[in-house]
């Protein structure tokens, strides 16, 4: 008699860790997806945001740690442009234009501002911002000669739970590379390499690129219920 009136409120005590796990951590442990938008390169030939935008694709991994904290990773491809017309700087020599595709591969670090979930629990929210830095590698292929580079990402994002297991996003990083030679090409020669002659080799005497972003992802591996299923006897 004894252990049948406590089945009860074990049973009970059970459904609530389970309803407030699977709130906590929105259910799901993966998300892929794919995304898509524009890219412009930043260097010696343009500074300025959006000038020369190229398409960009990209598959996506994101790994959710708990609602505030991801690690995802991503393969992209770019095009990058650009135009010694509309750079601020005198370039030396005739004009000289350039085009080109880089290939990303890198991983990301992103902290949400807010918990990101399905359910409203604890301050989780289905519509999060949130913040990245990561480390990735960039490659340059032929025209001209072949580039492999490191690139450091950073940037801001939000993204949406449109449903139970789907995800819309808009995202925006800089991507800071190692190379001054990704606008260093067959129409361009080694003119671009470093055409002011800047000694120093820092941050700023390196191209980078930008990704502006719109992407969807499905969530799948549902994260195990942390239950006891042992019932008391």
């Amino acid at each position: 008699m004894i252990k049948s009136a406590l089945r009860l409120p074990v049973l009970a005590v059970l459904a609530f860790c389970c309803t407030f796990a699977a709130a906590q951590d929105d259910g799901y442990l993966l998300e892929i997806g794919l995304g898509g938008g524009g890219s412009f390169y930043m260097g010696d030939v343009n500074s300025r945001l959006y000038s020369g935008t190229n398409g960009m694709a990209s598959v996506i991994a994101r790994y959710n740690i708990n609602p505030r904290f991801s690690l995802k990773g991503n393969l992209a491809a770019a095009g990058i442009s650009g135009d010694t017309e509309f750079a601020d700087g005198a370039i030396p020599g005739d004009r000289l234009k350039f085009s080109r595709t880089v290939y990303d591969f890198g991983f990301q670090v992103e902290w949400g501002f807010c918990g990101y979930g399905m359910v409203n629990w604890n301050g989780s929210s289905r519509i999060a911002p949130y913040g990245l830095l990561g480390i990735g590698m960039t490659f340059a292929p032929a025209p001209a000669k072949n580039d492999f580079a490191a690139n450091f990402p950073i940037g801001l994002g939000i993204r949406y739970k449109l449903s139970e297991r789907v995800n819309l996003g808009l995202e925006w990083t800089m991507r800071f590379s190692t190379s001054d030679r990704l606008d260093v090409t067959e129409n361009t020669g080694t003119s671009l390499e470093n055409p002011f002659m800047i000694k120093g080799q820092g941050i700023k005497n390196k191209d980078s690129y930008s990704f502006t972003m719109l992407y969807v992802t499905f969530d799948v591996f549902k994260r195990p219920c942390n239950c006891n299923d042992e019932i008391i006897k």
